[in-house]
């Protein structure tokens, strides 16, 4: 029985694409145009696969994957982005993600991921395995791979976070780090750009949901 897939991307070529890769091996039983559309149509016809790019409008990829899982625990979700830092593939893994595939290399990969995730295991896109995981270490792995991808935040970054974290307004932070609020606010947007978050809130939760609360 062929898997039943929803797709989420915000380019309409993209989503055409994504369902000719996967019409052969799926059941593409609908879209989704944005984040909050994601989560609705998920929770509405509860495909037993999401494939979701990051840069989703009015929420993103990741805050998606952790609504999904927090409703839908058994929904697979596959991200296709070409967003490959290790910040971006940590939190995803962390959000309940099972496969991570390059857009750049979907032609090849994203099946492999599709058949890899419904087996029960997990897939990240050889684009961005760590180089040292020794010889033989292919994209197809048994446990989440989420600690693979180490924390690669400033000292700055990673004390503004804590605090951001603790509830503390940009005033509270500057304060305590005897910074302007203008540097506060120029971490936290770093911040959310590498994290892949596009509010105080999400930020906050991922710093909650990763045990980043205390210095």
């Amino acid at each position: 029985m062929l898997s039943r897939v929803l797709i989420a991307d915000d380019h309409e070529l993209m989503l055409a694409g994504i369902s000719q890769m996967l019409a052969q091996d799926c059941d593409i039983v609908g879209v989704a145009k944005n984040g909050r559309a994601l989560v609705a149509e998920t929770e509405r016809l509860k495909p037993e696969l999401v494939v979701v790019d990051l840069g989703l409008p009015e929420l993103n990829g990741i805050e998606a994957a952790r609504q999904i899982m927090a409703t839908l625990p058994e929904t697979k979700i596959i991200v296709l982005t070409q967003q490959l830092s290790t910040n971006h593939l940590r939190a995803a893994f962390n959000a309940g993600v099972r496969g991570y595939v390059a857009k750049q290399a979907a032609g090849t990969e994203l099946r492999d991921a599709v058949r890899a995730v419904n087996k029960g295991l997990f897939y990240v896109t050889a684009l961005a395995l760590p180089k040292d995981r020794g010889a033989g270490s292919g994209p197809v792995l048994e446990k989440n791979p989420a600690n693979l991808f180490g924390d690669a935040l400033t000292p700055r970054q990673s004390q503004v976070l804590v605090l951001v974290a603790q509830g503390k307004s940009a005033k509270e932070i500057a304060v305590a780090l005897s910074i302007s609020v203008k540097t506060v606010d120029f971490h936290k947007g770093i911040l959310m750009d590498e994290l892949g978050l596009r509010t105080t809130a999400e930020l906050t939760r991922y710093a909650i949901a990763n045990g980043i609360t205390d210095e």
